[in-house]
C-alpha cells in the first residue's frame, strides 16, 4: 500500500491535498503533520513513506531549513514541494537540495493528481514553465554549493544555524535545546567549518540568501498565508 506523508499547516490545503492523492492511489495509506519536527516524528515512527508532501514556509522553519533538516535524517525519501511561490530561483534551489517535483496551489486537482503519480513512479515533476532550469547561472551555482555544504550539517547543527539566524546566542540556543552552552560551541565551530564561512554572522548572511525572505515575509504577513 502507498504510504503519504502530508505536511501542511492549513487543514483545508492539507483535505485538498489528500483528495489529490485519493484520484490516483484511493487505497493509500495518509499520515498528516503541520510543522517540520511534526514531520519527523512521523517519520520517525512510521516507515517506509513512499512520498512527502511539503508545504515550503512551515511553522518553526525558515526558508529551506526545515526541508534541509528532513533530507539530512531521510536522504532518500522523495519530496514534493506545493507552495503558493512560483519563483524559479525557488524553484532552482528546490531542485539542487534533491526534490523529486514542484507544484503550484494553483494547480488543479486533476493535474496535481498527475504530478504525485509521476513522482511515485519515480520521475522528477515540474510544471512546463520549469523545465529549462537545468542550466544554472554563475550565481546559482554557488547557491548550489552551499546548498550541498548544508546538506553536511546533521540535524542538530541544523537546528543550531537555524536559531543563529533568528538572532539567539550561545546561552539562549543551549536553553532551547537542552544542552551545555559548550556543546553548543562545538555544533557552531563544526558549521562554520562545513559551510567554509569565517563567522556566525557570515554563516547567517550566506544561508539568508538561499531564505527568500521577501516571500517569508508575505507568507507571514496579515493576509491569506498560503505557501
Amino acid at each position: 500500500m502507498t504510504r503519504i506523508l502530508i505536511v501542511d499547516d492549513h487543514p483545508l490545503f492539507r483535505e485538498a491535498l489528500e483528495s489529490a492523492v485519493r484520484l490516483e492511489r484511493p487505497k493509500c495509506e495518509v499520515f498528516e503533520a503541520t510543522t517540520i519536527d511534526d514531520a519527523l516524528n512521523v517519520l520517525g515512527r512510521e516507515k517506509n513513506i513512499d512520498l512527502g508532501l511539503f508545504d515550503l514556509f512551515l511553522p518553526g522553519a525558515t526558508g529551506l531549513s526545515g526541508l534541509v533538516r528532513v533530507r539530512a535524517v531521510h536522504p532518500h525519501l522523495p519530496i514534493m514541494v506545493v507552495s503558493a511561490h512560483e519563483d524559479p530561483r525557488v524553484v532552482r534551489d528546490l531542485l539542487a537540495l534533491g526534490v523529486a517535483g514542484f507544484v503550484s496551489k494553483a494547480t488543479s486537482k486533476s493535474e496535481l493528481a498527475h504530478a504525485i503519480n509521476e513522482v511515485l513512479n519515480g520521475s522528477v515533476y515540474l510544471p512546463e514553465r520549469f523545465r529549462d532550469l537545468d542550466q544554472p547561472q554563475p550565481s546559482e551555482v554557488e547557491r548550489g554549493d552551499m546548498l550541498r555544504r548544508l546538506q553536511d550539517l546533521t540535524p542538530q547543527q541544523l537546528r543550531v544555524l537555524d536559531m543563529i539566524r533568528a538572532g539567539l546566542q550561545n546561552k539562549q540556543i543551549a536553553y532551547e535545546l537542552g544542552v551545555a552552552e559548550t556543546t553548543v560551541k562545538a555544533h557552531v565551530s563544526e558549521i562554520l567549518r562545513k559551510l567554509n564561512v569565517y563567522s556566525r554572522t557570515k554563516a547567517a548572511i550566506e544561508v539568508g540568501k538561499m531564505d527568500f525572505a521577501q516571500f517569508s515575509a508575505e507568507s507571514h504577513s496579515g493576509g491569506d498565508k498560503s505557501s
